[in-house]
């Protein structure tokens, strides 16, 4: 891995990534080929990030729920590094109106 030659930059990038949700993957040496993939578990949620077809790394949440489709993650590459961001800001769901009372109350 190559540090860029003004470490201002580098760290205040990485500081911005930290912050804002952003986290980091592994190195885009990891996935050199088009097809390759890894799985990685991030905050207990399975995040698999694979080299599609056109050369672009692209990540995808694994949902649990039955035959759920991989739901696509944001995806970053900076200085050879692999970032995804999981922050609910950027994922929310619609809200629903409805409210269920448990059985147990």
């Amino acid at each position: 891995m190559t540090i860029p030659p003004d470490d201002r930059v580098f760290r205040r990038e990485m500081a911005t990534a930290y912050r804002s949700g952003w986290h980091f993957i592994d190195l885009v040496t990891a996935i050199p080929h088009r097809g390759d993939s890894l799985m990685v578990t991030l905050f207990g949620e399975p995040i698999v990030v694979a080299r599609e077809e056109d050369e672009d790394v692209r990540a995808y949440r694994c949902l649990r729920r039955p035959r759920g489709a991989p739901q696509p993650v944001r995806c970053a590459i900076r200085y050879g590094m692999i970032f995804v961001n999981l922050d609910q800001r950027d994922h929310q769901l619609a809200e629903s109106d409805t409210t269920a009372t448990p059985r147990s109350a």
